[in-house]
């Protein structure tokens, strides 16, 4: 008797494979959904905390990889209060398309990552260009500095890719990235 668990993921398994079929997907094309993801490796050097971490987004499978996941949110929390959040797995993405765009294998200078909203008010209050709504709040936002990379080759860079925010701030010497809608400032 099967249960019903290994039931539901049989009945999964045989209405993609009719999908496939039903669309007509040659096996040059089924090969090409079965790919490897492409590299997710992440280094990143947190400028208020000293701290480093380099870490695949991913297993080998292609599986997001929760031990990854979670030492990404404890190097990206807030440094003002050390309150972390789940990050927005699109930021993270972005980041790391970013990276890849312009070779790959760079260590990534931190600025901000998750913004508790205790620090962001603080922020506001000292007369910081901070949103009152930022993104930063909820884990969407990152602020990035590549040492080895012009600013304005990175802006471009992410500008090109079209995958949400992109600020520049040269006078402050880094580019802000998020998973919002895509526009530029």
């Amino acid at each position: 008797m099967f249960k019903k668990s290994s039931s539901r993921r049989t009945f999964l398994k045989a209405t993609l494979a009719g999908a496939l079929t039903w669309y007509g997907l040659t096996t040059t094309a089924r090969a090409s959904v079965q790919q490897a993801p492409p590299a997710t490796n992440l280094s990143l050097y947190n400028t208020h905390t000293g701290e480093r971490l380099s870490v695949n987004l991913r297993d080998p499978d292609g599986a997001y990889d929760p031990t990854a996941l979670e030492a990404l949110n404890r190097l990206l929390r807030c440094h003002y209060t050390d309150e972390q959040t789940v990050m927005d797995i699109c930021t993270l993405e972005y980041l790391n398309l970013v990276d890849k765009q312009l070779g790959g294998g760079h260590e990534i200078h931190v600025i901000s990552g998750y913004r508790s909203p205790k620090y962001n008010e603080l922020l506001i209050r000292k007369g910081h260009r901070v949103a009152r709504h930022s993104l930063h709040l909820t884990g969407r936002a990152i602020d990035i500095a590549f040492p080895t990379v012009g600013l304005e080759e990175v802006r471009r860079t992410a500008l090109d890719l079209r995958r949400g925010g992109v600020g520049f701030y040269p006078g402050d010497g880094f580019i802000h990235l998020d998973s919002g809608g895509v526009r530029t400032w």
